[in-house]
This record gives structure tokens, C-alpha cells and sequence, in this order.
């Protein structure tokens, strides 16, 4: 693609990514059949192809309107293009730029500002979420059942860890336990922390680390992003100087797909790009610490462990974002369970973080299409590995949806 960038319109290293991803977009519309907003809508600039041409004649013009920044929020980020590309385009890459510049050049009205800036306040503060959490779950009687599924579901009476883990390791694991999932649905970091303590693998979860920055990124908010990303930095430095840890984790996909961008966000910032690389490499979704620990130590679950009929809903930030597509349902194959085939499997759910509260129309129809192909089979649960999916998909079904990390723990041998 011929590109020629407006001069002074972005820092030199953004406009060289720019340049990079627009020059390998070849315009073979391959994208198309696999983007989920494209095949809901049927219009061009609601495909990657068309939010490309956008960002294009934006950054060729510096001109934005309405017209952009529409099709451009409409994109769930699913990077489902990404996996489809013949030519290796990094779109991702490219719509942050776009959506960043578009933000400068037609600032939004103050009703969308104040909207971005509320969604923001309310995940960051703990302790505002947790005040409002609580004031609903009193009221939560006079809610409608689709809500109270999300937000106060019934819970089974939590197991006890292993009383004996197994074996004798000294390498640590750090969990980031995320912004609403210690809240809204405690028990999936305590079934991760009930898996390590089977293997022997001490966990660590400092209190200084917090929200991974996604959210502040996504709603328009870049330099928070980076303050937020280093301050986990900061954090994580400390334990990898002070003592031995194989793995830095989170039990949410959209967290880990997140940490795993720390090196691009952080890519100009000379004093965090090299920590943020070497982190980098400790980065690990459980699915693939759980392997690791397979290997060094097999387990057999009893037979009667995994009863009942499952799907399994694997997010766009584990198949697209991490590249881990299959290996949930592989490693949970390994332990007995029968998962059938999803139809469009590799499309999104209409989660997408604040997508959801923000492009309502699009995500409600992604999660009826998703759930059609999910119950196809008449699941007694649908599992999934991310938080934002699970509570999504909730609002929509009275099956059952839960994180797959709590099958595995719940499976787990007492002794």
C-alpha cells in the first residue's frame, strides 16, 4: 500500500509502525471473512480492509470526523484478522495508533468523555466498585435474574487446598488478580491458587501490582496505561531481583493478552522498554503453566471428576491475542472431557472489555450469535478462560458459566 504520512502528525516511532503495518496490507480481503462486526453489518468499513483505508487517509490528511472514529469504535479488537492474514498484518498495532490520533484530531462531546473517564474510575477504585457492589447486592432481590446471574450468582461452598502439595519447589508464581474479578467472581483465582498448591508451587500476589492497563487503553487513555504498566513493573521487578519466580500469570485472558503488549507500549520509555522485555519473557497464561507442571509431574483425575456436558468458549485474547487457540480443550481432552466443535469458534463474543457498555448493539447480537453455536449442544456448563466473556455470555443464558481453571481445581485429588 502506498502511504504517504502527514509531517508532524505523529512521534517518529508511531509513525514508523504506522508506515510498517499499512505498507504490508496487500488488500486481499481475507480479513473480511473472519471479522465479526463486518459479517454483522456487511459494510466494508466496518472490516479491518476498511478501518485500514480510514486510519490512512487519516494520517495522510490529519482529518477526522464522525464517519472515522464510528467505524473505528465499532471494532471489537478481537485481532481475529490477525490469524487470518496471509501477509502478517499487525493490525492491532494500527488501530491504537488510529484510534489515539482520532481522539486528537475530533475530540469526543463531554457526555462521551465523561462516560470513558466514569468506566475508568469505577474499575481502577477497588473500593468504589466493591461500595457499589455491595449496594447492589442488598437490592439485589428487586433485580431482573439476568442481572443478579452476573453479578450475585449462587456459589458452591469453596473446597479446602491439598493439605500436602506435591513435591518440593522453591520458584514462585505472581498472580495479578485484576480489576472486578476478585469482586464479582473470587473463586477462579482461588481455584488457580488450589491447582499450584496440588503441584507445590508457592503463589505470590503483591499488593502493590494492580489493574494491567487495558481498560485506561481502550478507552482512550494511553499515557494511564503506561503509569499503570509501570507501577506492575515496578512491583514485579522487585520479587524477580529478590527471589526465584518461573511465571508471571493472570486466570483473565484479557489481562494476560495485556501484559503481553507491556514491551510495545513501553517501547519508547527508556527507562522501563528493557524490564518490560525481560518481564516479558516470565509472562505465561495458566494453560500453559499447567502443561509445564504436567510435564514434570503427570496426574490422573478420578473418573467420575468431570461429569456433566461442557463447551467451551476459548476468548479472542487466548486464540487471537496469545496465539493459544486449542490448547484449553486439549489439555482438558487429556483429563477425559469430550468437548464437541463450536461453529464459528474463532469469533468474538461481543465482550471486548467496555465494548459491551459501549457499542451495546453490536455486542448483544455478537453474544446471541455466540450463545446459539455455544448451546448447540445442549451444555450443562459453558467454560471459558476470561472474566469479560464469562459475565457476558452470563447475561445472556441461565446455563451456567464458569471460568475452566474451577473444573480442574474442583477435580483435583484431596490427597
Amino acid at each position: 500500500m502506498q502511504v504517504k504520512l502527514l509531517d508532524g502528525l505523529l512521534e517518529e516511532s508511531d509513525a514508523q509502525r504506522a508506515e510498517q503495518v499499512l505498507n504490508a496490507c496487500v488488500h486481499c480481503g481475507f480479513c473480511t471473512a473472519t471479522c465479526p462486526t463486518y459479517l454483522l453489518a456487511g459494510n466494508e468499513l466496518d472490516s479491518p480492509r476498511g478501518r485500514i483505508y480510514l486510519i490512512k487517509e487519516m494520517l495522510e490528511t490529519g482529518s477526522a470526523g464522525e464517519l472515522t472514529r464510528t467505524h473505528l469504535d465499532r471494532c471489537v479488537t478481537c485481532r481475529s484478522c490477525e490469524t487470518t492474514c496471509p501477509s502478517g498484518v499487525e493490525y492491532h498495532k494500527l488501530v491504537a495508533i488510529g484510534r489515539a490520533t482520532s481522539e486528537r484530531l475530533a475530540p469526543r462531546n463531554v457526555f462521551q468523555r465523561g462516560l470513558r473517564v466514569a468506566l475508568r474510575k469505577l474499575m481502577l477504585s477497588p473500593r468504589l466498585f466493591g461500595g457499589l457492589l455491595a449496594v447492589g447486592r442488598f437490592v439485589s432481590p428487586l433485580m431482573p435474574a439476568s442481572l443478579r446471574r452476573v453479578y450475585f450468582p449462587s456459589r458452591k461452598g469453596a473446597r479446602p487446598l491439598p493439605g500436602k502439595p506435591v513435591g518440593a519447589r522453591t520458584a514462585a508464581v505472581i498472580l495479578l488478580p485484576g480489576c472486578v474479578q476478585p469482586s464479582l467472581r473470587p473463586e477462579i483465582d482461588t481455584a488457580f491458587a488450589r491447582i499450584l498448591g496440588f503441584f507445590g508451587v508457592p503463589l505470590l500476589q503483591p499488593a502493590a501490582a494492580g489493574c494491567c492497563g487495558a481498560v485506561s487503553q481502550h478507552t482512550s487513555a494511553e499515557e494511564e496505561a503506561r503509569d499503570l504498566a509501570r507501577r506492575n513493573i515496578d512491583c514485579w521487578w522487585k520479587l524477580v531481583q529478590n527471589r526465584e519466580v518461573r511465571a508471571i500469570v493472570s486466570t483473565a485472558t484479557g489481562c494476560g493478552a495485556q501484559l503481553h503488549d507491556y514491551p510495545l507500549l513501553l517501547a519508547d520509555d527508556p527507562h522501563y522498554a528493557a524490564r518490560a522485555q525481560a518481564l516479558n519473557q516470565l509472562m505465561r497464561d495458566p494453560v500453559e503453566l499447567l502443561e509445564e507442571l504436567l510435564q514434570e509431574k503427570s496426574l490422573r483425575l478420578p473418573a467420575d471428576a468431570l461429569i456433566g456436558s461442557f463447551a467451551f468458549h476459548c476468548p479472542c485474547t487466548l486464540q487471537h491475542g496469545l496465539g493459544l487457540n486449542g490448547r484449553v480443550e486439549r489439555l482438558l481432552a487429556g483429563f477425559g472431557l469430550d468437548l464437541p466443535q463450536i461453529n464459528d469458534a474463532h469469533l468474538c463474543c461481543g465482550s471486548a472489555g467496555t465494548y459491551s457498555i459501549l457499542q451495546r448493539k453490536f455486542s448483544q447480537a455478537l453474544r446471541r450469535r455466540k450463545l446459539a453455536n455455544l448451546q448447540a449442544s445442549e451444555p450443562q456448563t459453558i467454560l471459558t478462560a476470561n472474566i469479560g466473556c464469562l459475565l457476558h455470555l452470563q447475561g445472556g443464558t441461565e446455563t451456567p458459566v464458569r471460568h475452566w481453571l474451577e473444573l480442574v481445581a474442583e477435580a483435583l485429588p484431596n490427597d
